[in-house]
């Protein structure tokens, strides 16, 4: 008996688009995992996902028509309850034998074949039987079942289905989408299988248009993509299927000439992949005077609401012309591009009708309209929340400012300090109207366009471009691997607007829990962490989230340390993601670093020390001196006293330290964390001396205290720049 390939399709009306390409995937994936279950597919087999908007199908490759039987033993009972004194059967173990279908005509035959073995602490009786294999109608009927019952269905719809039995009647049927077709083969052999009120066969549907023959007739399992496509007029395969459209899409834009391309977007191009059957790029336009308005808008409306792919010019500016992906191909493609130019000219017109009026009122205007927005039930409106962060916001510039005077020492100076008051009035302009283009027109029609249009109502108001930028950059980041703000005063607003959050969220108890996580407090944390890491800025985590706290005066309980716990296990999470080891990134993150700016260079410093011979024992030393502290009921005083020191090896662990502890610390203030690190590789040999021939906890109250003290001072000087303790493996 050899193998076959497979092939079964479920033909269906049209499936949801953005859920297409997992409900292939699920339904091949599942299928072939219980034909592989039941022993009808083996290791060999191949597994090709078909997926269209009106068809889920899986190709399965080395499909047996029965798998093989196969041996089995089966626990029964204790010997004590299945033979009776005399080694004979009782009528508990003759019952289980007959419910198992064994021969038990002769019970002392039937004992005799029974096997006996310990089982724990008794022993057991064990019955060998062969079980047969399933026979690939009975098993693909199971096999479908599952794979059917474990689809990813956005939302389940019932719909009636006429009986075919002699009664006449109707059933109530529980599918994604009305189904009407079942194609099952196996070679070019029909599988006799049922699911939601059809019966396999080898006929399909094609495209509802353009498709040569009707039903189309399948020959055979590996026959179905070849003769969908010619007959039917269909690319059942969803990858292929999108190649062909990003090919065509790429050929048109460059029939339009001038360097312009199609803009990228994945997930439009998946989505527009689960509209179309036989895709057909056309070229549209639509009229000039539109690109007045924001391109932003623009190709929103058009992405969003018609699906068509703008096309940029070189620079990425929008042009009048954009791509529409049919599912037709006429001869003569005028009457489907000239449909689609005039479905997309209202909708670009609303959009220049509400820049239009949006403009007539400035921002500041807008301001008092935020006090009628609820933000949230116990932390107020959005006027309330702009006040807030108006505060912080200052708090934070202030803090900024002086962490970039220290580094700069020149601007303590009059300009300086004109620099310092236009930075906050840049910010309290900033934070004072970053929320207001939640009441325009053009953000209630499209959500997606907060800040980016608020960036554009302030230029159009005359405001400064750090202002315009600061309240379009405020949201940034708003995803993994977005842009962060162009300035400082953006990087403030951001900051203080996602603290604001965070504390304000934490401090009423809304916290993520598992994968739930509503107000996005997760993304909040990771921008932080992103803005305050990749821009180097000089601010401290712990004064942050203090300094927010205060702002919401009786509306919140302080949730200061549950929120920089929260803050420093994302930063974990991320480094990890960044290829760190759980190790190197446990040692940093475990001392929680204040400037999340030093933590790469942290990072590196660890790694390089790592490297050394003289790394293991420094780091094994250094948890033996964090378990022999910790043991002690109150904190250790880190001095000493070189009169109590009298073992020779504690005398030169203490000169050894004197030496290197200065130069280390030095390099460590001067944010050369590798060069302080590797200072301290001197100390392997004293400190290996030092426990091998020194008592810490001696008899003598003074001598022990001295040397927990020694220990106690060498202990915070090696983890000044990570816990080394957490590089033991």
């Amino acid at each position: 008996m050899t193998t076959k390939n497979l092939l079964v399709e479920l033909f269906v009306e049209e499936l949801p688009p953005k859920a297409l390409q997992k409900l292939g995937d699920a339904f091949a994936g599942v299928l072939a995992e219980q034909l592989g279950a039941l022993g009808l597919a083996t290791a060999e087999s191949a597994v090709t996902a078909y997926a269209s908007p009106r068809r889920l199908a899986a190709h399965i490759s080395h499909v047996w028509l029965k798998a093989d039987d196969k041996a089995a033993q089966q626990k029964l009972m204790p010997v004590s309850v299945g033979l009776d004194a005399a080694g004979k059967a009782t009528p508990a173990l003759i019952k289980k034998l007959q419910a198992l279908g064994a021969d038990v005509s002769d019970p002392a035959a039937a004992v005799a074949a029974l096997k006996r073995a310990p089982d724990g602490k008794a022993e057991a009786l064990f019955y060998d039987s062969l079980v047969t294999g399933a026979t690939l109608d009975t098993g693909l009927q199971k096999a479908l079942e599952e794979a059917i019952a474990r689809l990813p269905i956005p939302k389940v719809m019932s719909y009636q289905l006429e009986t075919d039995c002699e009664l006449p009647g109707w059933s109530s049927v529980n599918f994604v989408r009305p189904a009407h077709g079942l194609v099952a083969l196996h070679g070019s052999t029909v599988v006799p299988v049922k699911v939601l009120g059809l019966t396999a066969g080898n006929s399909t549907h094609g495209h509802r248009f353009e498709a040569a023959v009707d039903p189309v007739l399948l020959a055979d399992a590996d026959s179905y993509a070849v003769t969908l496509e010619i007959d039917g007029a269909v690319i059942a395969s969803f990858a292929q299927r999108k190649a062909e459209i990003a090919r065509q899409l790429a050929e048109a834009a460059a029939e339009v000439g001038g360097g312009v391309q199609p803009i990228e977007d994945d997930a439009l191009l998946d989505e527009v992949t689960a509209l179309v059957e036989r895709p057909n790029v056309l070229v549209c336009e639509f009229e000039e005077e539109f690109l007045g308005v924001p391109q932003e808008c623009l190709i929103l409306t058009m992405k969003a609401n018609q699906k068509y792919f703008p096309l940029l010019d070189a620079s990425g500016k929008l042009t009048n012309k954009f791509l529409v992906v049919s599912n037709i191909s006429p001869d003569d493609a005028s009457f489907v591009i000239g449909g689609n130019e005039r479905v997309v000219r209202p909708r670009l017109a609303d959009a220049k009708f509400f820049f239009d009026q949006d403009r007539k009122k400035t921002l500041a205007s807008r301001v008092a309209g935020l006090d009628k927005v609820v933000y949230h039930n116990k932390l107020g409106s959005q006027g309330e929340r702009v006040e807030r962060v108006r505060a912080i916001a200052q708090a934070i510039a202030t803090q900024l400012f002086a962490g970039i005077e220290q580094q700069n020492p020149a601007l303590d100076s009059p300009e300086g300090e004109i620099a310092r008051d236009y930075l906050l009035s840049c910010v309290d302009t900033a934070a004072l109207l970053a929320k207001t283009d939640l009441l325009t027109d053009m953000v209630g029609e499209f959500p997606e366009l907060q800040g980016i249009m608020g960036g554009y109502y302030a230029a159009n108001d005359g405001l400064s471009f750090e202002v315009a930028h600061a309240i379009e950059d405020h949201y940034k980041p708003r995803f993994a691997g977005d842009m962060l703000p162009r300035e400082n005063v953006g990087l403030i607003v951001a900051l203080a607007d996602k603290l604001e959050t965070l504390v304000g969220l934490f401090g009423i108890g809304n916290l993520p829990t598992g994968d739930k996580d509503p107000f996005a407090l997760r993304r909040h944390a990771l921008g932080v962490i992103r803005m305050l890491v990749e821009k180097d800025l000089p601010l401290d985590l712990d004064a942050l989230v203090a300094g927010a706290a205060p702002v919401f005066g009786d509306k919140i309980t302080d949730a200061t340390p549950a929120l920089t716990d929260f803050i420093y296990d994302r930063l974990a999470g991320s480094l990890r993601e960044q290829g760190y080891s759980a190790q190197e990134v446990d040692s940093v993150v475990s001392q929680k670093p204040q400037r999340l700016g030093d933590v790469a260079r942290r990072l590196s410093a660890v790694r390089a020390f790592a490297a050394l011979p003289e790394a293991p024992a420094l780091a094994a030393a250094n948890k033996r001196i964090g378990n022999i502290l910790k043991k002690e009921p109150l904190d250790v005083d880190p001095h000493v006293s070189e009169v109590l020191l009298k073992e020779p090896a504690e005398i030169a662990l203490y000169a050894a330290m004197k030496d290197v502890l200065p130069r280390a610390n030095a390099r460590f203030d001067a944010g050369d964390y590798t060069a302080s690190l590797q200072a301290l590789a001197a100390l392997r040999a004293p400190v290996d001396a030092f426990f091998d021939g020194v008592m810490v906890n001696a008899e003598e109250l003074d001598l022990r205290l001295n040397r927990q003290g020694l220990l106690k001072s060498l202990h915070d000087a090696m983890n000044r720049v990570a816990d080394l303790s957490r590089l033991v493996a």
